[in-house]
């Protein structure tokens, strides 16, 4: 059971529906597998679409799955009618990604009614082996009041 509690009971429908507004996740063929409050899986297979000239996947699209996870599981927590925009990170690419899927896991580290703080670690799965290939850090700002931003 989560340590957080959700500010808007259906966050269960709202997250995953914003998660599918986002062009870039269906474009790169991310999906959301899981949402609880305060955490978020996102998994992405490897295509030649999202590799590097080595063919890792890139980095770009490391920091890309590991900002949404850990994006949506802050956003879990924030209340009906809110907006989520990422203000910071900062990601550590730790390992190659290197693998045939890549598991980027959000939690929330601390929230806020302005500011939320979560962290993401994405792994590259190869061969039926886990291997942490990045680690992130978010600052993440609760909008409110803004009728075109919200979800």
């Amino acid at each position: 059971m989560s340590e957080f509690q959700p500010a808007d009971p259906d966050f269960e429908r709202r997250v995953p529906s914003s998660f599918a507004r986002q062009g870039i996740m269906s474009h790169i063929g991310a999906e959301m597998i899981e949402v609880g409050p305060g955490h978020c899986e996102i998994r992405l297979p490897y295509g030649e679409h999202v590799s590097q000239q080595h063919g890792f996947f890139h980095g770009g699209i490391v920091a890309t799955i590991a900002d949404s996870a850990a994006g949506y599981a802050g956003f879990s927590l924030m209340p009906t009618g809110a907006g989520v925009l990422t203000v910071e990170f900062k990601i550590n690419l730790v390992a190659p990604a290197d693998g045939e899927l890549l598991i980027a896991r959000g939690s929330v580290v601390r929230p806020g009614r302005t500011l939320t703080v979560s962290r993401a670690e994405v792994s590259a799965m190869k061969n039926g082996s886990s291997r942490v290939c990045a680690i992130l850090q978010q600052t993440l700002m609760t909008i409110t009041g803004r009728p075109d931003v919200v979800g």
